[in-house]
């Protein structure tokens, strides 16, 4: 019975150490698969070192010591190989261990130049390039845009000041003197004033508009003037005559009673001194007729049409 005990032991004994003895050797074997493309290399150039068929993947930390420096890292997804890109500053020969492997790197300093055969120059001075079309085009073609908008900006800063229109519209001539006296003498017909009961008001609009017609067609300053005075203006115009002097006397006189001495003329006579205005209106036209209105005469001063009494 012991020396069964004994005899199963030791072969439990053997089976532990064969079984260490195994995971030794295929630890020795795990080895890793490595190349440089360049195993020489200038200060501060590059070469790149692949690592295939290996279960762990160094980092950039596993690969870098004081004297090679790992830069970056990828890997070739379709066969699992690591490249990693590996330079150094220190001219040598440079040891990367690898596992329980390692690899030497050479490292050459840069060729030496020889400064007492070569001829060290100055830095070359700028190029002058002579000025092509299209430059000079550009050129002149900024400065005149450039002056357009100073002279587009001053003379709106001038309408602007002077109270003008930015955009000058053309006007239509206005119309004779006594076609609007008429028109504005036809409205108040219309409008029935006197018939309101607003009598005052209907002779005010009355010889307004005769006082404004004497103005426009002779330049009589009627409406600052009295009845007296328009009279002995009008007495000078090439309208004047004896028939319509006295037709402007009526009408002007008419007015004068109903508005400061408060009279009521009939009814018929707020007919009569509206055809009145309508008739003195048309004679004078027919005696002094008025050219045509332009837009340019129209800005133009035009001379008092008065003669000599």
């Amino acid at each position: 019975m012991k020396k069964s005990f004994i005899i199963l032991g030791l072969c439990m004994v053997w089976l532990i150490g064969h079984a260490s003895a195994q995971d030794t050797a295929s630890t020795a074997d795990m080895q890793y698969h490595f190349k440089l493309d360049s195993s020489t290399i200038a200060i501060g150039d590059q070469t790149i070192l692949s690592i295939a068929r290996t279960p762990i993947y160094p980092s950039l930390d596993d690969l870098s010591n004081n004297d090679i420096v790992a830069v970056r890292q990828w890997i070739d997804t379709t066969d699992g190989t690591l490249y990693t890109a590996l330079t150094s500053f220190e001219e040598g020969e440079h040891w990367l261990h690898i596992g329980s492997d390692s690899v030497m790197l050479t490292v050459n300093d840069v060729a030496n130049v020889d400064t007492t055969s070569t001829e060290i120059r100055d830095i070359a001075g700028i190029m002058n390039q002579p000025y092509t079309f299209g430059e000079i085009a550009r050129t002149v073609l900024f400065f005149f845009l450039f002056w357009a908008v100073v002279a587009a900006a001053v003379l709106l800063y001038i309408r602007i000041k002077r109270h003008k229109p930015l955009i000058s519209l053309p006007q239509v001539p206005p119309l004779p003197p006594d076609t609007r006296a008429l028109q504005r003498l036809e409205e108040l017909r219309q409008q029935q004033l006197w018939q309101q009961g607003r009598v005052k008001e209907y002779y005010t609009e009355l010889t307004d508009t005769v006082r404004v017609y004497l103005e426009e067609a002779y330049h009589i300053q009627s409406t600052e003037m009295t009845t007296d005075q328009t009279l002995d203006a009008f007495r000078g115009c090439k309208g004047y005559s004896t028939d319509n002097a006295s037709t402007l006397s009526q009408i002007l006189q008419a007015a004068d009673m109903v508005k400061f001495a408060k009279s009521m003329p009939q009814p018929y006579q707020h007919d009569m001194a509206l055809n009145q205005g309508i008739a003195f209106i048309k004679q004078t036209a027919a005696l002094n007729p008025q050219p045509e209105p332009t837009a340019e005469s129209e800005s133009e001063p035009s001379t008092p049409n008065t003669t000599e009494s």
